[in-house]
């Protein structure tokens, strides 16, 4: 008999996770089961906010085919949430009142917002009724909420200083809203950046028409507009922010309700070894927003020092690609039907041998609008002269932390090298996009740097503004799917001559975006190649 897997969440990470399963489901080792809440299947939420804004459509979103997915035998159920995991009969109760059957269960339940606890919002953040003209920009409705804002030209009110938050208000800004980002702290991304690379990054966005409203503690909503919709974003100091569409960016919550309410461990997220199974359940998986890798052995160093979910897509997919190769190989003790033990060990012994997923490095920021570039990557909180923090983790031998640091505020242009050993271990770039670049494949391959740190100062130079960049065909272009020049460059080739064409055969650009112009590029490059020719 088939081994039943089961999907609880259909969005980017777990239609990466089905993409990966199809084989074995079309060969029937595995059936299939993906139950989404949702209406619509998986599409690419990190996109949702250049959908309002116009610059995409819905279908270019879309990561999967519900009709497609049928037809190869995947059972999809959307528009229907899982009310309660009964694992003592290993089985998922629905809210059609349905209980399908597991023998393997895999929780990509994702992320929630974060609801901000300000008078005139539900109190509940779980369950948040929002008001009109305030949105949390996470699905396909809210993208219409900010369509019809841009479009209309209307004031934007962003709260949030995080990267997704600084996204949405340089979109709709680039389209012809009045935005104002309001944040808490001296500058935005306050949890990534240093203070000069944050007080460079502010007065770049206010130079993109994103007005700033920094050190600001918000309290409440205003609802004086006409329909009884949003008016003002109320603040501490008694001041208010007028606004028509209020955009709460105030980060996101693992979703870990259902693992809770069966018995599961949790922390910040569900807790899953390094093959990404429960804590003492064989039977159960978490992949993504909602998984923290942190296994219960208490010598383990890796897990000691774990952050718990990372919140980026990329490691999301990488992931689910692991999870699928060892469920496969479990399923293949039972495809024959047979019931034999020694079949069953055997496809658990293949699956357990399989090598266990890497741990992720820090993941790399990017943020690019018209007129502004920055990367942000590890830890760039030291100073030059603060001596405690560079010989922070400075014993037996290991080398303290440098600092290489250059600004020049005037010009929106600001870079910092945080290095241990010549290598990487934090970088700012902000106005210096060559540089930037260069840095991140350093950061990304832990390469040593040059000893002479100007020469990547260089790269922005005015001698290489014929220059584009790094032009290593292997340099990774797309971080979250993992995917190089070279496989773009053949894609091309191939006859691929737009983003989407190229995001269809590579999967490139499916992620957050941050690519889109690099591809561009790179397609432009090979037609002025061809037609030079």
């Amino acid at each position: 008999m088939s081994e039943q897997i089961v999907i609880v969440g259909f969005g980017p990470v777990a239609a990466r996770l089905i993409d990966e399963l199809l084989p074995a489901v079309r060969s029937g080792l595995a059936r299939l089961t993906v139950i989404g809440e949702e209406a619509d299947a998986a599409y690419n939420r990190v996109l949702v906010a250049d959908l309002g804004v116009g610059r995409t459509t819905a279908g270019a979103l879309a990561l999967s085919d519900a009709a497609a997915l049928i037809a190869d035998g995947v059972d999809v159920r959307l528009g229907v949430r899982v009310r309660r995991v009964d694992r003592a009969r290993q089985q998922v109760v629905l809210t059609d009142g349905t209980t399908p059957h597991y023998d393997r269960l895999v929780f990509a339940t994702g992320s929630r917002p974060v609801i901000p606890n300000l008078t005139g919002l539900n109190p509940d953040p779980a369950h948040p009724v929002l008001p009109a003209g305030v949105t949390a920009l996470r699905d396909l409705r809210d993208a219409e909420v900010l369509r019809q804002a841009v479009a209309g030209g209307k004031r934007v009110v962003v709260l949030g200083g995080g990267v997704l938050g600084l996204e949405t208000a340089l979109a709709a800004a680039e389209e012809g809203a009045t935005v104002t980002v309001v944040h808490n702290g001296p500058h935005p991304l306050g949890r990534n950046i240093d203070r000069g690379g944050g007080a460079v990054l502010a007065a770049s966005l206010r130079n993109c028409g994103v007005r700033m409203a920094g050190n600001a503690r918000s309290t409440g909503v205003e609802h004086n507009a006409p329909d009884g919709g949003f008016s003002a974003l109320l603040l501490d100091d008694g001041s208010a922010i007028d606004g028509d569409l209020l955009v709460l960016s105030c980060g996101v919550r693992p979703r870990v309700e259902l693992a809770e309410g069966c018995g599961l461990s949790t922390a910040t997220g569900i807790l899953v070894d390094h093959k990404l199974r429960a804590h003492h359940e064989p039977h159960i998986f978490a992949i993504g927003d909602c998984a923290e890798v942190r296994c219960p052995d208490p010598s383990c160093g890796e897990c000691r020092t774990a952050r718990g979910p990372s919140g980026l897509v990329g490691p999301g997919w990488r992931q689910a690609e692991w999870l699928a190769e060892y469920l496969t190989l479990l399923a293949e003790g039972t495809s024959d039907g047979s019931g034999e033990a020694d079949s069953q060990h055997d496809s658990t012994e293949a699956a357990d041998s399989l090598p266990e997923l890497p741990i992720e490095k820090p993941g790399v920021i990017v943020l690019k609008a018209r007129g502004m570039n920055m990367a942000v990557a590890g830890d760039n909180a030291a100073e030059p002269w603060d001596d405690e923090m560079l010989m922070a983790g400075a014993v037996n031998g290991r080398p303290r932390l440098q600092i290489a640091q250059w600004a020049d505020p005037e010009h929106g242009r600001y870079v910092k090298m945080t290095t241990r050993g010549g290598v990487l271990e934090g970088l700012v770039a902000v106005g210096m996009p060559r540089t930037a670049a260069e840095l991140v494949s350093l950061f990304e391959r832990g390469d040593e740097l040059p000893a002479d740190r100007s020469l990547l100062l260089r790269l922005d130079g005015p001698d290489q503004l014929a220059a584009s960049g790094n032009t290593d065909p292997e340099r990774t272009v797309c971080r979250c799917a993992g995917v190089t020049g070279t496989k773009i460059q053949d894609a091309v080739v191939d006859g691929c001559s737009t983003v989407a064409e190229v995001s269809g055969a590579t999967r490139a650009g499916t992620g957050c975006g941050g690519c889109h112009s690099d591809i561009k590029d790179i397609i432009e490059k090979h037609f002025q190649a061809a037609a030079a020719a």
